[in-house]
């Protein structure tokens, strides 16, 4: 008996001719992000990919938690590899399960023969499997309906596989599938949400965040690099580029009518993240955007920003309330961080009475009193670079 872990492909089972790619891209994906964690074969067979230790130093608790934060898998489950024999099978189960199933009152065993050479079929597997962990603990009860835990059999043509409950995986499609994007990327809660939702559909991630010191300080700086980390733990490695903004803030905070001035800093903020994309060539912008969560984010002020870049631009939060947003928050362990008090630039100068019906031509007539050109410029000649491991 060996322990070894089962894999489950979810949407990429769908995706046609195309799914090859798809699946050496997650395999890829999988090397890289548990290779610090041991030696392992990868076979990919029957929508499943068998991650099997080479040798004896699998750390699989790690890998267990690694494995959970890679887009692409739908499922995934340590189990017991042995012989396609049914006596192996059976005492492996016993095995297997021996520290679980003194805890636990009822269970079920379903059978899945995709080596359909075996002799017996699977509901005859999984009566005798059944009959045996009775046997070994006469405690159980056998449940159909809602048993404290299923024990699947796999027979499958490396071997038979016996595993307890699987569990759910990271879902979505393997990063590098989806293209590259920039992230807009604050300290606050929606922002690192935003980034995470659209990593999960296979796009690879550049961030950019926005700096104005001192009224913003190092510690603001690096709440925000930290955000990236856990997002990182799922979108894989990527680089931070941080914007010094403050000349362009007090500038506009100097010749700008006050109400505008939130939709006049967003459209700056577009116009740098649109160059700065381009250098890294990025397809789209990412917000964390909300529609009418705040001021600048109300259709009217979405519009004028909108109207500042050819770029497109992908707002995956764009109809969901705060609650939703911070339920996913705390799913991908940004919450605590976002809520840090360390304020970014977009606090810095904000209005008391922002417009939020502001009209295009009253922005451009604002913008104009203003040398737009050298302020985006002087401010992409200052970026600095910072790398975020996964």
């Amino acid at each position: 008996m060996r322990e070894v872990m089962l894999i489950k492909l979810g949407e990429i089972v769908l995706k046609g001719l195309n799914r090859k790619n798809f699946e050496d891209k997650l395999i890829r994906n999988i090397k890289r992000k548990v290779s610090a964690l041991g030696d392992f074969q990868l076979i990919n067979l029957q929508s499943t990919i068998y991650l099997i230790p080479q040798g004896e130093t699998a750390d699989f608790e790690r890998v267990e938690k690694t494995v959970g934060k890679i887009f692409g898998i739908s499922r995934y489950a340590r189990a017991a590899q042995c012989d396609k024999d049914l006596t192996a099978i059976k005492e492996t189960a016993v095995k297997y399960l021996s520290e679980i199933l003194p805890k636990l009152r009822t269970f079920k065993v379903e059978s899945k023969r995709s080596d359909k050479r075996f002799a017996l079929k699977s509901p005859e597997i999984s009566a005798a499997v059944g009959e045996r962990i009775l046997e070994a603990f006469p405690h159980l009860s056998v449940d159909v309906h809602n048993p404290d835990i299923t024990i699947t059999v796999e027979v499958r043509d490396f071997g038979a596989y016996v595993r307890g409950d699987s569990l759910p995986g990271a879902g979505g499609i393997p990063i590098g599938t989806g293209g590259r994007a920039a992230v807009m990327i604050s300290g606050g809660i929606d922002s690192p949400v935003a980034a995470w939702m659209l990593a999960k559909r296979g796009v690879e991630l550049v961030a950019i965040h926005f700096a104005s010191p001192p009224y913003t300080s190092p510690r603001a700086e690096q709440k925000v690099a930290s955000l990236l980390k856990k997002v990182a733990e799922f979108a894989g490695k990527f680089t931070m580029i941080t914007v010094p903004f403050t000349e362009i803030q007090e500038n506009i905070k100097a010749h700008c009518d006050e109400d505008f001035f939130t939709v006049i800093m967003r459209r700056f903020m577009m116009r740098i993240s649109e160059i700065i994309a381009k250098k890294y060539r990025c397809k789209a912008l990412i917000t964390g955007e909300s529609l009418g969560q705040v001021a600048s984010q109300t259709m009217d002020a979405i519009t004028c920003t909108n109207d500042a870049i050819k770029m497109p631009i992908f707002r995956p939060l764009i109809g969901m309330d705060k609650d939703e947003i911070v339920e996913i928050a705390r799913k991908i362990e940004t919450f605590e961080l976002s809520i840090l008090p360390y304020e970014d630039c977009c606090t810095v100068f904000t209005p008391k009475h922002p417009r939020t019906k502001p009209v295009l031509r009253d922005i451009q007539r604002e913008e104009s009193k203003l040398d737009c050109e050298k302020l985006i410029r002087t401010a992409v000649e200052g970026v600095k670079t910072t790398e975020i491991l996964d």
